[in-house]
This record gives C-alpha cells, sequence and structure tokens, in this order.
C-alpha cells in the first residue's frame, strides 16, 4: 500500500527544541494517544478531544506507539521510507533533511541530531501494518485543524493591517466604536455638522437632576429649529442641480433619479420639523423645571431674525401646553432684540469690526477649504464617472451633500432621509462633518483669538441673572434694555432665549466650556470624543440648546451651577466641577473672569 504523504506541523519554538530530550516517551499501553478515550476509539468526526496534547506532547506519544509495535528487519532502508513523510521536520532539531537524517544511507547522524538515540527511532524496522494507518489517522485531523487556524490568524491580522493602513491614507476612516458612542454608526444624520437636527449628545456625568438637589434657577440659550438654506446658498444650489441635469450625457447607476429631481427648497424661514423641534423643546423645558414651571412665568429673549423669532413663539406654545395653556397670551410678552447692523445685541455678533472685516475673519474658510482639498476630490471623481458630462467641481460636491440634510428636514418630521444622501458613504460623511466642525471652530470658537470675544456680553447677562446683579458690561450688551427690569428682569427663575449657531459658539467659547479642545488640525478628523464634546454636530445642530441651572443641595446654603449642552453635562473644569458637574456659584462666576473683562473689545477696532 502506498504511504499518504503527511504535514508537518510548524517549527518548534525554542522552548520547544529538542523535544525528545525533554521527557521520557509516553507508552501508549498506559495512556492513551487522544487523552479522554479508551485506546482504539476514535474521537467524533476525527477530530482531537479539547483536552487532547500539544503537538509536540504528541509526537512523543506516536513514538511510543511505535517503538511498542517494532519487528525485527535488518534493512534500515525501510524506516526511511516510511518516515520519508516526516521530512520537513527543520534538520536544527531532528538532522539532515529527514526524520532519520543520512542514518538509512549507513552515515552518522547530522549535526544537531546528536540527542536522538538512533535505535529509539530507527531500530528495528516497523513492518507496513495498521499501525501506520492509526497513527496517520490520529495525527492527521490535529495538524489539519493547527493549519486552519494559522490561516485564520493570519487572515485576521492581514485585515487588521490594511483596515490600519486605510485609517491612515484616508482621512475619514473612524472607530465603530466612536460612532457607537453616538448612535451615527446606524444614522447619519448625527454627523451633518450644524445641519444635524439636535439629538441627545453622550454623556459621561448622568444629566438628571441629583435627587437630593432642588433647582432654584433655569435658563436655556437655544439655536432655531431646522430650516431651508439661507437665501444665497439656495440659489447656489438650485443652480448646481439645473446645471448638472442641463449638462450630464447619462446617469450612472443609482443616479437615475437626479434626472426628474425637482428643486423646491425654500429660504432662510423654518420647516415644518423645525418648528415642530422648538414646540417639544418648549415642552422639555417645562418637564426639567416642572417645579418652578408651573408658578413661574419664563422671561423670553429673540434675536428678530425670523426663523429664530418663530423658534421662540413655538417654543412658548409648547412650554405653556404642558401646562394646558395655549400660550397664544404669552407670545406677544416676547422681547424682539434687532440684529439690524449698528446694534447692541448679544445673541447675534456684528460690532466687531476687526472680526467682521479683518484678516481673522477668513481663518474657518481657509481651514475647512484645507480639510476639504483632501477627502472632496475623490468624490468629485466618482461623481463625475457616474454622471457624464456633468463637469461637476469640487464646490459643487459639498452643495450636493448640503442637498442631504436641508432635504431630510425638509420632510415630515425628518423621518425621510433624501435620495442624495445615499450618494455619499459614511466616511464620506463624517469628512463633511467634520468640515463644518473645523469651520465653526476657526470661524467662531477658540480657533479664532476674537472668536470668544463675540460671546462676552451674553457671558455678563448670564452673570447677571445668576446673581441677581446689574449688568457689567462694555461690549455688545444692550445697555438701555438691559437697564431696565421690564427688558431685562433680575427677579425671574426661568429664562429663555432665542440665537443663531454661530453665536452660540462664541458664547461656549466665552465661557471656557471647550477649554479642553486642542486646536482642531486640518489634515486628518478627531472626532468629538476626543475633542472633549466638540464638534458642530453635538454643539449646534437644528435645535441645539444650553442649560444653565443654579441648585440647592442637601439643604446646605451653597448655590451651585451646572451647564448642560444638548443633554450633556460640562464637566466645568474650570471652577473645579465635582462628579455631578457642579461648581459653587461663587467659583463658576470667577471662572468667567475672561467675560467679565471683556474679553479682548479693545482689539475690535480697524
Amino acid at each position: 500500500m502506498a504511504f499518504q504523504q503527511l504535514p508537518m506541523p510548524e517549527t518548534p519554538s525554542d522552548d520547544e527544541q529538542d523535544w525528545d530530550s525533554q521527557a521520557p516517551l509516553v507508552d501508549h499501553h498506559s495512556q492513551p494517544l487522544l487523552s479522554g478515550y479508551p485506546e482504539g476509539l476514535p474521537h467524533p468526526g476525527g477530530e482531537i478531544a479539547p483536552s487532547s496534547p500539544s503537538v509536540v506532547q504528541l509526537w512523543r506519544q506516536i513514538g511510543a506507539k511505535l517503538k511498542s509495535t517494532w519487528s525485527p528487519s535488518p534493512d534500515l532502508r525501510q524506516v526511511a521510507r516510511i518516515a520519508r513523510p516526516f521530512s520537513d521536520v527543520p534538520s536544527r532539531t531532528l538532522g539532515g533533511d529527514g526524520l532519520l537524517g543520512d542514518i538509512g544511507k549507513g552515515a552518522p547522524p547530522r549535526e544537531g541530531f546528536k540527542d536522538v538515540h538512533p535505535r529509539t527511532l530507527a531500530g528495528p524496522v516497523l513492518h507496513r501494518s495498521n499501525v501506520r494507518d492509526e497513527v496517520v489517522g490520529e495525527l492527521q485531523p490535529h495538524l489539519q485543524k493547527k493549519r486552519r487556524r494559522k490561516l485564520v490568524t493570519m487572515t485576521i491580522a492581514g485585515l487588521l493591517f490594511f483596515t490600519a493602513i486605510g485609517c491612515i491614507i484616508n482621512p475619514g476612516c473612524a472607530s465603530s466604536a466612536e460612532c457607537k458612542i453616538d448612535g451615527s454608526c446606524n444614522d447619519i444624520s448625527r454627523i451633518w455638522g450644524q445641519y444635524s437636527p439636535v439629538f441627545a449628545v453622550p454623556s459621561e456625568i448622568d444629566p438628571s437632576i441629583p435627587k437630593w438637589c432642588e433647582v432654584t434657577f433655569g435658563q436655556v440659550l437655544s439655536r432655531h429649529g431646522a430650516r431651508y438654506p439661507t437665501a444665497h446658498k439656495t440659489e447656489t444650489y438650485n443652480a448646481t442641480v439645473t446645471r448638472i441635469q442641463s449638462s450630464v450625457t447619462e446617469y450612472g447607476k443609482g443616479y437615475e433619479w437626479l434626472k426628474d429631481y425637482v428643486y423646491s427648497l425654500g429660504a432662510d424661514d423654518l420647516t415644518e420639523f423645525g418648528q415642530e423641534q422648538l414646540f417639544d423643546s418648549g415642552k422639555a423645558f417645562y418637564e426639567r423645571y416642572k417645579k418652578l414651571a408651573r408658578k413661574s412665568e419664563p422671561f423670553i429673549r429673540a434675536s428678530s431674525s425670523d426663523r429664530v423669532v418663530m423658534s421662540s413663539y413655538n417654543f412658548t406654545q409648547g412650554f405653556y401646553s404642558s401646562r394646558g395653556e395655549s400660550g397664544e397670551d404669552q407670545i406677544g410678552d416676547i422681547l424682539i432684540v434687532l440684529e439690524d447692523d449698528g446694534s447692541n445685541n448679544t445673541m447675534s455678533h456684528g460690532n466687531c469690526a476687526a472680526f467682521e472685516e479683518g484678516w481673522v475673519s477668513k481663518l474657518g474658510d481657509d481651514a475647512s477649504d484645507t480639510w476639504n482639498q483632501l477627502f472632496v476630490p475623490s468624490i468629485t471623481a466618482r461623481l463625475n464617472k457616474k454622471l457624464p458630462g456633468a463637469n461637476i467641481t469640487d464646490a459643487e460636491t459639498i452643495s450636493l451633500m448640503d442637498l442631504c440634510p436641508f432635504n431630510t428636514v425638509n420632510t415630515v418630521g425628518a423621518a425621510t432621509r433624501s435620495k442624495f444622501c445615499d450618494l455619499f458613504t459614511k466616511t464620506e460623511w463624517r469628512s463633511y462633518d467634520y468640515s463644518l466642525s473645523v469651520n465653526k471652530y476657526y470661524d467662531y470658537g477658540n480657533g479664532n483669538p476674537l472668536g470668544p470675544t463675540q460671546g462676552v456680553g451674553y457671558v455678563n447677562e448670564l452673570i447677571a441673572r445668576l446673581t441677581k446683579q446689574p449688568v457689567v458690561d462694555h461690549t455688545t450688551v444692550n445697555t438701555t434694555l438691559d437697564a431696565s427690569p421690564k427688558t431685562f428682569p433680575l427677579d425671574r427663575a426661568l429664562y429663555a432665549d432665542f440665537s443663531h449657531d454661530n453665536t452660540m459658539v462664541s458664547v461656549f467659547s466665552a465661557m471656557g466650556l471647550y477649554n479642553e479642545t486642542q486646536k482642531l488640525p486640518t489634515n486628518h478628523i478627531v472626532s468629538a470624543p476626543k475633542a472633549h464634546g466638540y464638534s458642530s454636530a453635538w454643539v449646534v445642530p437644528f435645535g441645539a440648546r444650553m442649560y444653565v441651572e443654579k441648585l440647592e443641595c442637601n439643604g446646605n446654603s451653597d448655590e451651585y451651577v451646572r451647564v448642560l449642552i444638548n443633554d450633556r453635562v460640562i464637566p466645568l473644569k474650570t471652577c473645579g466641577g465635582d462628579k455631578y458637574g457642579r461648581c459653587k456659584l461663587d467659583d463658576f462666576v470667577e471662572s468667567l473672569s475672561f467675560a467679565r473683562n471683556g474679553g479682548l473689545w479693545d482689539q475690535c477696532a480697524i
């Protein structure tokens, strides 16, 4: 009968080398080859039992089985023929090219074979018998499993290697662990920058009010709800779609719907969904501060932009609906603060000339342009391949990406995702989200030398409300309004202000809420968790809100302050925040020294 060629185990490790000299061979009469099974009984399916010996131990046991079944024969060459399947074992361990080296030819063992006694492995010849087949049958499944394990290990290692390389090459690569934090693994609406609908941002600190604390003051600073594109951008988007449709010669697979797409977005105003967002926000504010809301009337202000004013109306109706009232009577009490050029308005920037017109005014666009050059061209190339003749530019690619969130928030409940969204991958959406975050950071945040200064006036108004002391400010405060208790009361328990995303970023920066965020790079993504909670989607999405609450705890006379942005408790490390995110009121006010000192307002003149 012909003997089957047996594969050999891998090269043993250093501590397994010269294995024959490390332990005596095992007699198969005293211990079965497959541990845990009676001698001669094969393991089910040919598999080795879970408690089976290692490859080294297996070789020892096979040697013992061979030794116990030898019969005399003078022809040592027969041994070499039988042993030939083992010829791949490294010579350092076993000597020569085969298990026996040149012993079968009458030559002495090669160097490295000295610890193996010739008779132990050669001796009298093993006749062709069932023992050889039994050895092969017992050994082969184990070696096959070992090869499979090696193959799987190498495959996994290869995948991990190429994934790591891909993350280095692709600036948009993000770990799945990070997307699980904010739910963006399965919901790309959370990575649309400031065009994301507001969502509960993950918080390391429980956002609920501690049971042993009582809220004595609550204030919300809110962005307006979801809106249509601004007038300038809606013209740009419409023109882009029209040009593509008139130029393209063929619509690739998945792009056919573009041929019949009709641009129908309005400009500037809230969408129906945006109005619902603020109605729900009013209800949420009431529920959080119910003990105060039942008996207190909130003082409500809004910057004069139509969408901001409408947001304040919707909020008011939601708040009072929770109290069983319509809110119609209270809408007339909302204070509208003008956004006109030259008007002092802490909820809208515009009076710092160096910020609006100086060199710092270009920092945001420069930063996002730098980042866009890394991730947009490859998308543009793909779009042009799918839409031959369109000759889409990088700027138009961004416009097409913008149409995803704007069309989505124009559907009922923002529940129907626009087809524009499917033209781009999740990785590309992360890059898009980062582009918007970088732009906000260098335009209105800590990345702009004068960015935080644009929020100083509002912070000083907040201090006045918290301490019930007159406003002290020489920046953007409207002194006429703030001097009157009718237009700036200090005796309310609840306040609600409505503004824009840009000003809110400046306010948060003036408060030092994102001082731990390192300077955002423009050559790779720093995710919101790694940026200490900073991204446009986490900070100023459509309907964003900051809660500032004052608490008294355990009957103690000390007053504490907590700040939450979109349900995320800010750690307040600038004033020594505790594990609940609280700072003592005095410490909180003291930490706002940048605002109390006017920021860099003295640098605003050109």
